[in-house]
C-alpha cells in the first residue's frame, strides 16, 4: 500500500493527530487514517463524484470532503442511485454511492435492481453502527446490511475490519466494471479514522480485459445462419461500440431486424430499411411476429423476453431453431435455444458476417409508422400522440430519449425513431423512477449532450425529489410529463381484466407546482398551440442548456 495524497482538510485531524469520529470521540493517529487510504483509491480509479444523502453513520467520512471530491445532494435514495446510474451509464465507469445504513439502503433497494438489470456499474457504500456496539444492536444498527439487496449488487462486502475498507472499495470498483452493476461495501462508522494498514489486503491499480474471436469459435453460429431460409435477428441491448457490427451482420443476412419487448437500449438504427419494429410483449403476438422465420438469433438479449403470462402458447415454432450471442452469462443460460455463445458481441458479429457467403434474398418490407396525428379539434384534448409527434419532429439527431411512459411506450415507439448509439434509455425492469433521476444522471455525465425524458405523471412521483438535484447543481435536461392524471398503464390492465380498477386518479396533482417548489421551472401546456410554441422556444437551445425544464403536458387517456 502506497502512501496516499494528502490533501488539506483530508480527515478531521487536528494539530496533535488527533481524530474526531463525528461524535466527539477523539483517538490518537499518527499515519494515514482508512478514510485517507480510501479518498486515495477514489482519485486513482475516478471515483471524485459521490452521489449521495447524508447520515449520521457516515459523518467521519463525509465531513471536510477535500475539494477534488465532490457531493452531490439527492433528497431521497432512490433518486441519488438513480441519478448515479444514469451517470455511471453515460461516463462508462462506475459512479460512487454513499447511503446510510438500513434507511437509506432500504430506500433504495428498488434503483439498485433497475442499476443492475441496466448495467449500471456503482460502488455503494453503506454506512453502518460502530463495530464495538453493533452486537448490542443500538440505534441505527443494520441487521445483515450486506444482504438487504438480496441478489441484486454484483458483489458485497462487510470487510473483517477497518483497515481492509480501502481494499474491499477498490474490488468494488473491479467488480462493479466487470460485471456491470452495482457493488456494495458495508463499513461500520467507527473504520474511517482507525490506522491504516500497509499490509492489509489491496486490488490491482488498473486491469485490462482485452477480447478477440476466433473465427472457428463462431463457424457453428455461421453455419446455422448460413443455412437458414428466412432468418431474423432480434437485438436487445448491445453496447454502443457494437452498433456498426451488429448492422454489418444484418446487411450481410439482408434479413429483418426486431428490438425486444421493453427494451432498456436500442440495439439497432430505427431509421433502417431493415428495421421491424419493436415486438410485441403479449405471448400471442410475439408468437405471430416470429412464426415466418426458420432461424433466430438474438444479440444482446436473452431468447425471449416476454411479460405477462396472457396465454399459454410458445413464443416460437417448435421448428424455428434459435441462437443467442450474448456477452452476459446470465442471459445465455436462461435462454431456451438450439445454441448459446458468450462472447464479445462486436467482435463476433463481424466475424460472423465475415463467415457467411453472399446470398440473394428480397428485402423485407419496410417498417410502415404511423401519419402524425391531426391538430385535435376545438375543445378536445392534446393526446400522447400529439406531443410524441411534435417531439420526433424537432428532436436532435443526437438526442439521447429516456423513457418512463408505461401507458404511451407503444406509440413512443412507433413514433420516435432512434437513430444514433446510445440514443435511447429506460427503466430495465420496470422499476418506476430512473426516469426522472436517471435522465438527471445522464446529462451530468453527458452536459454537451441533449438529453430529453418522456415521463408519465405517475412515474414521475416515483422520483420527484430528484428535481432539486437538477436545479441545485444546474443540469439542463429537458423533462416532459405526458399528465394524464391516473394511473393509465393499470386502468387499461384493469380493464383487459374484464373489471374496474380499485385505486382513484389524482388530477389534483400538480406536477409543475411541485417542481417549482423544488427550484425546477415548469411550464404547464394544455393546447396544441402551447405545446407546439414551447417546443419551438425549447428546442433550438437544448445542447446548450444549463438549467432544467420541466414541461407538463395535459393529455387525455
Amino acid at each position: 500500500m502506497t502512501e496516499p495524497t494528502r490533501v488539506e482538510a483530508a480527515t478531521t485531524r487536528d494539530d496533535a493527530g488527533a481524530t474526531d469520529d463525528g461524535n466527539g470521540n477523539r483517538r490518537q493517529v499518527t499515519g494515514p487514517t482508512v478514510r485517507d487510504v480510501v479518498l486515495d483509491v477514489m482519485r486513482r480509479h475516478g471515483l471524485t463524484t459521490i452521489f449521495g444523502n447524508p447520515g449520521s453513520t457516515e459523518i467521519a467520512f463525509l465531513t471536510d470532503l477535500p475539494p477534488d471530491i465532490r457531493f452531490v445532494l439527492g433528497l431521497h435514495e432512490g433518486s441519488v442511485v438513480g441519478m448515479a446510474a444514469g451517470y455511471a451509464l453515460a461516463c462508462g465507469e462506475p459512479a460512487f454511492v454513499n447511503l446510510h445504513t438500513a434507511a437509506g439502503l432500504g430506500n433504495a433497494v428498488n434503483a439498485i435492481a433497475n442499476a443492475r438489470d441496466c448495467r449500471a456499474p456503482l460502488v455503494i457504500v453503506v454506512g453502518q453502527q460502530d463495530r464495538r456496539q453493533i452486537a448490542f444492536e443500538p440505534f441505527l444498527t443494520g441487521r445483515a446490511l450486506e444482504r438487504l439487496a438480496g441478489e441484486y449488487p454484483v458483489w458485497r462486502q462487510l470487510p473483517s475490519r477497518a483497515q481492509d475498507v480501502p481494499g474491499a472499495i477498490a474490488r468494488a470498483y473491479h467488480e462493479a466494471k466487470a460485471a456491470r452493476g452495482p457493488a456494495l461495501v458495508v463499513v461500520p462508522m467507527g473504520d474511517w479514522l482507525q490506522a491504516a494498514d500497509e499490509l492489509a489486503a489491496g486490488a490491482p491499480a488498473r486491469i485490462l480485459r482485452p477480447h478477440s474471436v476466433n473465427p472457428g469459435e463462431v463457424e457453428e453460429l455461421a453455419d446455422l445462419l448460413a443455412g437458414a431460409e428466412a432468418p431474423a435477428l432480434v437485438v436487445g441491448a448491445p453496447d454502443e461500440e457494437d452498433w456498426d457490427a451488429v448492422l454489418a451482420l444484418a446487411e450481410r443476412l439482408n434479413c429483418p431486424v426486431w428490438q425486444e419487448p421493453f427494451t432498456r437500449r436500442v440495439g439497432f438504427p430505427q431509421d433502417h430499411a431493415l428495421f421491424a419494429g419493436h415486438l410485441p410483449w403479449q405471448r400471442r403476438l410475439l408468437h405471430d411476429s416470429l412464426a415466418p422465420y426458420d432461424v433466430l438469433l438474438t444479440i444482446g438479449t436473452s431468447a425471449f423476453r416476454a411479460y405477462l403470462f396472457d396465454e399459454p402458447v410458445g413464443l416460437v415454432e417448435p421448428e424455428t431453431r434459435v441462437a443467442v450471442l450474448t456477452a452476459d452469462p446470465a442471459e445465455a443460460h436462461r435462454s431456451p435455444c438450439e445454441l448459446a455463445v458468450v462472447a464479445p458481441v462486436g467482435a463476433t458479429c463481424r466475424a460472423v458476417a465475415d463467415l457467411l457467403p453472399e446470398r440473394a434474398r428480397s428485402a423485407p418490407e419496410p417498417l410502415r409508422r404511423p401519419a402524425p396525428l391531426p391538430p385535435p379539434a376545438p375543445g378536445e384534448p392534446l393526446r400522447p400522440g400529439h406531443v410524441l409527434d411534435a417531439l420526433a419532429e424537432r428532436l436532435p439527431q443526437d438526442v439521447l430519449l429516456v423513457e418512463e411512459c408505461p401507458s404511451s411506450q407503444p406509440e413512443l415507439y412507433r413514433r420516435i425513431p432512434v437513430r444514433v448509439p446510445f440514443g435511447f434509455l429506460s427503466t430495465a425492469n420496470g422499476c418506476l423512477g430512473f426516469g426522472l433521476a436517471g435522465s438527471i444522471g445522464l446529462r451530468m455525465g453527458l452536459p454537451d449532450r441533449p438529453v430529453v425524458a418522456v415521463l408519465g405523471d405517475g412515474s414521475t412521483m416515483y422520483a420527484i425529489q430528484a428535481l432539486w438535484s437538477a436545479a441545485r447543481y444546474d443540469v439542463g435536461v429537458l423533462l416532459v410529463v405526458l399528465a394524464n392524471g391516473g394511473y393509465a398503464i393499470m386502468d387499461a390492465l384493469a380493464r383487459r381484466q374484464g373489471g374496474a380498477a380499485a385505486w382513484p386518479r389524482f388530477e389534483s396533482v400538480d406536477i409543475g407546482g411541485i417542481a417549482r417548489s423544488l427550484g425546477c421551472p415548469s411550464v404547464r401546456v394544455e393546447t396544441h398551440e402551447e405545446l407546439i410554441r414551447t417546443l419551438d422556444e425549447v428546442m433550438p437551445k437544448l445542447t446548450g442548456r444549463r438549467k432544467p425544464l420541466l414541461v407538463e403536458a395535459v393529455v387525455g387517456e
